[in-house]
């Protein structure tokens, strides 16, 4: 009985005191990438391509995304299919990406911090890609518009 009251008495004396507690980004659910920049040393372009659609479905625990061409292609390359995911973790506005599965084996296992910022129905993700290994150093920048809750 006594360790029923402690998490309640916490809860009043942060109300009390003005603490309210943080309220989570609202980061689950399905997300359409809408437009996605690198820079690379003093060099910002975009990566974005509109005849490749991609999303990025989150729920409590995991994300994957997923990206193809728009249209069926005459060749390999139009047909080229990507697709990712893993673990996550979310602490304030730090989003960390553990990218357990990935296309390319290489990016599997590492980790990438964003930073991540709400407003409306738009996700802004900005962080760093850096894969020494695969001579990867970047900053990106992804906007995602919400397409389900």
């Amino acid at each position: 009985m006594k360790f029923k009251t402690v998490p309640v008495l916490i809860a009043a004396l942060a109300t009390a005191s003005g603490c309210e507690p943080q309220k989570p980004l609202p980061l689950v659910g399905t997300w359409e990438l809408i437009s996605a920049t690198s820079t690379e040393k003093d060099s910002t372009f975009s990566t974005f391509d509109p005849n490749r659609k991609m999303i990025k479905i989150i729920n409590a625990t995991h994300f994957a995304f997923l990206n193809h061409a728009v249209q069926p292609g005459k060749d390999s390359t139009a047909a080229a299919f990507s697709a990712g995911g893993g673990t996550y973790t979310l602490a304030d506005s730090t989003y960390t990406e553990n990218l357990d599965y990935f296309v390319d084996k290489q990016w599997e296992n590492h980790k990438f911090r964003f930073t991540v910022r709400i407003s409306n129905d738009t996700l802004t993700q900005t962080g760093i890609e850096k894969l020494e290994k695969l001579g990867i150093d970047r900053i990106i920048v992804e906007k995602y518009k919400r397409v389900i809750n």
